[in-house]
């Protein structure tokens, strides 16, 4: 039987080989999501809440906590604030997706009474069913196995099968351990999560009948090629696959007046978590004539980051990358060492002319580590021609020279069409969980630009409105009973009702 190997990412030192999921593990764990499903659709969102309420209280157990974090740092050489910052974001995502469900408006209920011309109408939005996870290898918790997109899919109403990372096996076991338990102990059906291993177990859920729908967060090249053995299948099944690119940075020539805490703001960007971001910023287009190259190459050799890589053929694919990018009519202008033990890689800043970034270009194309690029632009003209070349991105940012700034707002409006968060000073780096978050983009960052896998709306992904025409009450779903036994908001006859 093949195997998933952890390996402790600051030496490179094997730690585990762990035995995958057989075709037989994988298609018991998808009868019985297929057959927990409707009791999952017919459960109250409070309910829902106390499940996802139950995991998170799970996590922050502390001796689980300990071993969680203790795991994945050996793993991922994320260092041990970071992912006890981390796991707690998972814990807070779990109860804020909890929170939505049970705030009901997610559902978009509304009834339109019968009328002269019209028959009664009563629309909501209902589970699609089991849904399959493969997380991130960049965010074990926030966006692993009980990261956001299980968080949002269980707040739902959907059965999840994760796939655990092969960049954190052990971890993503453990995670699964964590969570099957406290569901059981909560009350949940059996069937609700489960965690399956290796890589064609990932590829068994996606063509599995069982399976509605996919929630995927890594490479161009993974979520692509889910994408299309999603829509090979003889029922085609949505993917959200979260991508990222490049994530553009552009500076206005009113923020040359503090163009060295834009570049420093900028290395930290690029730089944190070793730029093994999907929103680090990759590229930075600036006034040309002041000589600002320059001052982000000072930046960086300042601030002179140090780190490992999650896995080695990421570490591989930065050195790479910064080749291909040379090759491409880049040239490097900073540079610090790699740790030179483990998965380490070089950070690089380069520089490249405004006539090489055009579309096709592999200086369009994200590097994904701590690598990035800066050109300098003539004016705002030209600068619309190099924006206009390149990928849809996660997020975009605008440096300014204040509230007054005279080119915030056309440049707001040449980078907004590009992204699916505009930052204006501020970076990109970071993503908030709330109601008006929205972490997509056009493709390639996504697969579906209109959606998004962090905030409120996340929930959205995994369902699909169904309307009941002239069906009696006691045949209809609770939240479009007239007694409203969900208490969910309403929209009846046009007129917004809350519970």
């Amino acid at each position: 039987m093949s195997a998933d190997t952890s390996y402790d990412a600051r030496t490179g030192e094997v730690v585990e080989h762990l035995e995958v999921s057989t075709p037989s593990d994988v298609a018991a764990a998808l009868a019985a999501a297929e057959s927990a499903a409707p009791l999952l659709a017919a459960a109250p969102p409070a309910q829902r809440r106390a499940w996802l309420d139950a995991l998170a209280d799970a996590l922050a157990e502390p001796a689980t906590a300990e071993a969680l974090v203790g795991t994945a740092d050996r793993e991922t050489a994320l260092g041990d604030a970071r992912l006890r910052g981390e796991l707690a974001r998972c814990a807070s995502q779990l109860r804020f997706y909890g929170e939505v469900a049970a705030e009901g408006s997610y559902l978009d209920v509304a009834v339109d009474h019968a009328a002269p011309l019209s028959p009664e109408l009563r629309r909501m939005a209902v589970p699609l069913g089991p849904v399959a996870v493969l997380g991130a290898s960049n965010f074990p918790f926030a966006f692993g196995a009980l990261g956001s997109d299980t968080a949002s899919a269980l707040a739902a109403g959907c059965p999840v099968l994760a796939k655990a990372h092969p960049a954190h096996p052990v971890t993503s076991r453990l995670l699964g351990e964590v969570a099957i338990e406290a569901l059981a102990a909560a009350g949940a059906p059996q069937g609700t999560f489960a965690v399956l291993s290796g890589f064609a177990s990932g590829q068994q859920l996606v063509r599995a009948p069982e399976t509605r729908a996919v929630a995927f967060t890594g490479s161009q090249g993974a979520g692509t090629a889910l994408w299309r053995l999603a829509n090979d299948r003889e029922v085609v099944i949505p993917v959200y696959a979260e991508m990222g690119t490049i994530n553009p940075v552009v500076m206005t020539p009113g923020a040359l007046d503090r163009v060295d805490a834009v570049a420093a703001g900028f290395v930290a960007s690029m730089t944190l978590g070793m730029g093994q971001f999907c929103t680090k910023p990759g590229l930075l287009l600036v006034p040309s004539g002041h000589d600002v190259p320059s001052r982000v190459a000072q930046a960086l050799v300042s601030a002179s980051p140090s780190g490992w890589m999650l896995t080695g053929a990421i570490a591989a694919a930065v050195r790479s990358g910064v080749d291909e990018l040379c090759e491409a009519g880049a040239e490097v202008l900073a540079q610090v060492p790699a740790a030179g033990s483990g998965w380490s890689a070089p950070t690089t800043v380069l520089r490249a002319g405004a006539d090489a970034v055009r579309a096709g270009s592999r200086l369009t194309q994200e590097c994904f580590g701590p690598v990035a690029l800066v050109v300098e632009y003539d004016d705002l003209a030209q600068l619309g021609g190099i924006l206009a070349g390149l990928q849809g991105a996660l997020a975009g940012s605008v440096m300014t020279g204040g509230p007054q700034d005279p080119d915030t707002a056309q440049v707001v409006s040449l980078v907004a069409p590009l992204v699916g968060r505009v930052c204006v000073d501020d970076w990109p780096t970071g993503v908030a969980f709330s109601w008006a978050q929205q972490h997509g983009g056009p493709w390639p960052a996504t697969t579906v630009p209109s959606a998004t896998s962090v905030g409120a709306a996340a929930l959205h992904r995994f369902t699909r409105p169904v309307t009941w025409q002239s069906v009696p009450d006691p045949a209809l779903p609770s939240a479009l009973r007239d007694d409203n036994p969900w208490r969910v908001p309403r929209r009846v006859d046009g007129i917004r009702v809350e519970p």
